[in-house]
């Protein structure tokens, strides 16, 4: 009797309520995804096709086929991994210099990057626009990768700072004694040592960058256009092709999702590391 109360406490206490919530998230994923396989006669006549026999490539086939999707996708790439590679290149050596050295105004910048992320990014599109133009970068990857790492750069100096903090200092200067140089010291002691930070970091920078719309659209053009922004060439004026439009969605959002299950188990480990100082 007691373990049916307890199980029957467990079911409605924690199984259910977690089971709702899992629904509530995944439920406009699901949807995404069944109106992406049913065919646009289906849609317009009965709507989203619940039964298999109905389901169809035909959507993921023709944003594949007939249009510039694929290369968008390519785009997207080269922007989302640019910003990778030189947000953590300065995120990192940012953060080893906040770590280790002290110097004037080390609070205050800490605070200002911190301050940084408060202001919605649409503020910084006007001046970014204007730099970029008279540098003569629009519609460029390398201004998309450039307005991407300001945004992405802030939060990952301190994620990689509380990294490198939980490291004891002893270990750099045994290095040091040992004849490395200072930037020898980072790259062989400190460098393996973070690598699950340096991978939740850049994580964290792809997926702003590949998700990123509003600089995208302000920044690229013709020739550098992005998923977001090619997701959003799918609305019509007078109509919306539905089947085209959440088969993109279901493309576009399957390279970092992959990317989170691939390494998920080191994306954890990265976000709790820093969490706690050894």
């Amino acid at each position: 009797m007691v373990r049916r109360q307890s199980a029957l406490r467990s079911l409605l206490g924690t199984h259910l309520p977690v089971l709702a919530i899992v629904a509530f998230a995944l439920g406009p994923y699901i949807w995404m995804a069944l109106t992406s396989l049913t065919p646009q006669e289906h849609l317009l006549q009965a709507g989203v096709a619940l039964d298999p026999l109905n389901w169809t490539t035909a959507n993921y086939e023709r944003l594949v086929g007939r249009t510039d999707f694929p290369l968008n996708m390519v785009h997207s790439f080269i922007v989302a991994i640019g910003t990778v590679v030189l947000g953590l290149s300065l995120s990192v050596t940012a953060a080893y210099a906040f770590s280790r050295f002290r110097f004037p105004g080390r609070r205050v910048l800490m605070i200002k990057f911190l301050v940084i992320n408060m202001f919605p990014v649409v503020l910084l599109i006007l001046p970014l626009f204007v730099i970029m133009r008279r540098l003569g970068l629009i519609d460029t990857h390398a201004a998309l990768i450039i307005a991407n790492a300001t945004v992405a750069i802030p939060f990952s100096v301190w994620m990689m700072t509380s990294y490198i903090n939980s490291i004891p200092r002893s270990l750099d200067e045994a290095a040091m004694v040992d004849g490395c140089s200072r930037l020898g010291a980072l790259r062989k002691v400190i460098l393996p040592l973070i690598l699950p930070g340096i991978i939740a970091t850049g994580i964290y920078i792809f997926i702003t960058s590949w998700n990123e719309y509003l600089y995208a659209l302000t920044l690229g053009g013709r020739n550098v256009r992005t998923i977001t922004v090619a997701i959003q060439t799918l609305i019509g004026e007078y109509q919306i092709e539905w089947g085209l439009l959440t088969a993109g969605g279901v493309l576009g959002a399957m390279p970092a999702t992959l990317l989170f299950l691939l390494i998920q188990r080191r994306l954890i480990s990265g976000l709790t590391q820093g969490a706690v100082k050894g």
